[in-house]
């Protein structure tokens, strides 16, 4: 596997993913109950997401603090934010939920700011220099 060199901006913009995802993870998990109301989107979804939310930035929390990972991780990791964004995107088209504007709000908001982080790690990624093994 090649392993890379971190670029300083693939770092940063793994640790402020990681930060980002961990507030919304537990924001999301302690207080579905009354964003459910809010946003008009089941208790359950958002729960789960706050769960999936955890681990996920505690991993590329720890990714952020290194100075060399795999490249395919981080490939996954850009490849990851991507798909979060187009599923919170589809979820509308999938006549699921059916949120209030605060809802679609919430949803779309936070989509730009997973495709922004996605954005970050790619030309972070595309700075990061390969390891001579």
């Amino acid at each position: 596997m090649m392993t890379i060199q971190s670029s300083p901006l693939l770092r940063q913009a793994l640790v402020a993913d990681a930060t980002t995802s961990a507030a919304f993870g537990l924001m999301m998990l302690i207080g579905a109950g009354a964003l459910s109301a809010v946003f008009g989107l089941p208790e359950m979804l958002l729960r789960l997401a706050g769960l999936v939310l955890l681990p996920y930035a505690a991993f590329i929390g720890w990714l952020g603090l290194r100075e060399e990972i795999l490249k395919p991780i981080g490939w996954a990791v850009v490849l990851g934010n991507v798909l979060w964004a187009a599923d919170s995107l589809l979820l509308f088209v999938s006549g699921w939920v059916a949120p209030t504007s605060a809802g679609y709000a919430f949803v779309i908001a936070q989509a730009l700011v997973v495709l922004m982080y996605a954005e970050f790690q790619f030309v972070g990624l595309r700075r990061s220099r390969a390891v001579a093994v």
